[in-house]
């Protein structure tokens, strides 16, 4: 296995492979369900328990999908799920800190299934067989969790901003708007920085990314 494949997997679409895409998708949808039912399972388990809420632990990945979230993971190479609806009135104790511990499950839930993929790899490998989508399985995920603590929304990071942010209809209206631009703000960047060549923030996480998943993938 190459070492460029540590790095955040991207389609080339000046040479598509069909089976390369195939599995860049299975990874994808993998590592959005597990991202949004991490979160899910968080903040219920912390207290915002919700009876019959349609977007918590169905596991129906495709109620978990957004649209420019997906589109993100084709330019690059990560990307987020449709965001998990979080009330912090329904935490006891440290709603702020709880909604933060929520979100960033999201991550820590990629890593998770970053190591069972890994593991299943290792046990194909162990029989010669060769392995391509739980490889691809660990390097979306591993990426996804990486990249999701940059602290832009709807990025889980972005929690780490706003329980930072004072109360108040100020702030309030900075965080709708910051909501609102984020998306759009992370798929012009980096689609600007992959017509460019320049890493821009890639030249620090990449190497993150590579480091993790070698140290999975090799252990």
């Amino acid at each position: 296995m190459s070492s460029d494949f540590y790095l955040p997997y991207l389609v080339n679409y000046s040479q598509p492979v069909v089976e390369d895409i195939v599995i860049f998708c299975i990874a994808m949808l993998t590592a959005i369900m597990v991202s949004a039912e991490g979160q899910a399972f968080a903040a219920t388990f912390l207290g915002d328990s919700r009876v019959g809420a349609k977007d918590r632990l169905h596991f129906n990945v495709f109620m978990h999908m957004s649209l420019l979230g997906t589109l993100s993971f084709f330019i690059a190479g990560f990307g987020w799920a449709k965001e998990i609806d979080i009330e912090t009135k329904n935490f006891k104790n440290h709603p702020r800190l709880f909604l933060v511990l929520s979100r960033i499950s999201g991550p820590l839930a990629n890593l998770l299934m970053a190591n069972i993929a890994a593991s299943l790899a290792w046990i194909i490998g162990k029989y010669d067989f060769e392995d391509k989508v739980f490889s691809t399985i660990v390097v979306v995920n591993i990426t996804m969790a990486v990249y999701g603590l940059i602290m832009v929304a709807p990025l889980p990071g972005s929690a780490f901003l706003f329980a930072l942010m004072p109360k108040g209809m100020f702030f309030e209206k900075i965080k709708k708007a910051v909501c609102l631009l984020g998306p759009y703000l992370i798929i012009g960047s980096f689609l600007f920085f992959r017509l460019s060549g320049w890493e821009g923030v890639s030249a620090f996480f990449n190497p993150i990314v590579s480091t993790v998943t070698a140290f999975m993938l090799n252990f």
